[in-house]
């Protein structure tokens, strides 16, 4: 390993006489290495960085192509949901007018209906009112009359004796006779 290893560090001590061998002067050889690595790069690999380059260029304006759309796309989304938006607002402020039209309505219509119900309440109280003070005058009417005729009867009965009394049933029996004979 060590002739290996003494032949290259020897050939930095090669004489520069006109013969074959490597030159050690890395300032000297990195231009002129550096131009042929550049010009084999660029003669082989020209196709392949076109290539590449168009291929990243097509990637490219593919790419801005589908951003179009897709803003085109997103602006016509945006323009119906701002429609759509108008209309929602449009119609809750029917709803909201129209809710209110129909609160007051419906706030009117149970005023009118309370009004009534109460309405209904007092005549029906009047009409229960009216219908006690007929129930009482009648039985008043019927108290005052049954006492009535318990007074009559009773000064009837102390006033007239037999006579009288046979009298005055036989005058009836002859009255409703007489009624009957008309009747019939």
């Amino acid at each position: 390993m060590k002739n290996v290893t003494d032949s290259f560090v020897s050939l930095g001590y090669w004489p520069f006489a006109g013969s074959f061998g490597f030159n050690t002067d890395i300032l000297a050889t990195n231009p002129i290495n550096l131009t042929v690595v550049l010009g084999v790069l660029i003669f082989f690999g020209k196709g392949v960085l076109s290539d590449l380059l168009d291929n990243r260029k097509q990637r490219i304006l593919n790419t801005i192509r589908n951003s179009e759309e897709l803003r085109g796309r997103a602006i016509e989304q945006l323009e119906k949901a701002r429609a759509r938006l108008r209309k929602v607002e449009m119609e809750a402020d029917e709803f909201r007018v129209n809710g209110y039209s129909e609160i007051e309505r419906e706030k009117l219509n149970l005023i009118n209906s309370t009004y009534k119900t109460l309405e209904q309440l007092e005549n029906y109280k009047n009409e229960t009112i009216h219908f006690e003070q007929q129930s009482a005058i009648n039985e008043v009417r019927q108290q005052i009359f049954q006492q009535a005729l318990e007074g009559a009867l009773g000064t009837l009965n102390s006033c007239l004796n037999n006579e009288l009394h046979l009298r005055t049933i036989s005058a009836n029996i002859g009255m409703f006779g007489t009624m009957k004979e008309i009747i019939d």
